[in-house]
């Protein structure tokens, strides 16, 4: 509780409490009326939250590694749709296989608006949301889907699945705090490999 927080680490209640405050914004902690403070079941991979699977798997210790399949200019209707674009707009489309550990993890589809410049070499070394606030981009809100379905033979040899193993799937169309559109991304997953983990209130 709070009061024996304050007695072991000599610290005020009030910073105790803002402390488990953010705790319990991250997912980290688990507050219940009656129940008290515990700590959240951590067995999954990530949180639903505006950030890069690359920074995610390096705060992890997983040692993240990224081979670039293609980059180049074209138009695509559905991120365009996605970012509330007109349907021919030119944009960077960008194919990127991401490893975990060594291993194939997932394949990962972003579309940005043309004018932002990105280079193989920095798109393997890495988080593209990284790179995007180095250029004064930053995505604060973000409309997400997650599904699930079946590979590719293309995707089945990139993430080397075998027999009827499905994908975990994620979309996202991300904005800046203007409106204006930062990128969309078509993502699929190894299902074995990633959960997604949502924290949900009544209200």
């Amino acid at each position: 509780n709070e009061l024996d927080l304050v007695e072991r680490l000599a610290v005020s209640r009030p910073t105790v409490r803002r402390a488990i405050a953010e705790l319990v914004a991250k997912g980290l902690l688990l507050r219940r009326q009656g129940l008290g403070t515990r700590v959240a079941n951590r067995k999954v991979h990530r949180r639903a939250e505006l950030s890069s699977l690359y920074d995610d798997l390096a705060r992890d210790g997983d040692n993240p590694q990224t081979r670039v399949l293609s980059l180049a200019r074209s138009a695509d209707v559905v991120a365009a749709q996605a970012l509330d674009l007109p349907d021919d707009t030119a944009m960077i489309a960008i194919v990127r296989l991401r490893l975990a550990g060594g291993r194939p993890f997932a394949i990962l589809r972003n579309w940005l608006p043309a004018a932002v410049d990105l280079g193989r070499a920095e798109l393997e070394t890495s988080g593209l949301y990284a790179m995007l606030r180095a250029r004064g981009i930053r995505p604060v809100v973000a409309h997400q889907q997650i599904g699930a379905r079946m590979p590719t033979p293309q995707e089945r040899r990139e993430l080397e699945l075998k027999g009827t193993q499905p994908l975990l799937t994620m979309t996202r169309s991300a904005f800046d705090a203007s409106g204006a559109a930062v990128e969309y991304g078509s993502h699929c997953y190894r299902a074995e490999d990633y959960t997604i983990e949502v924290m949900v209130d009544e209200r």
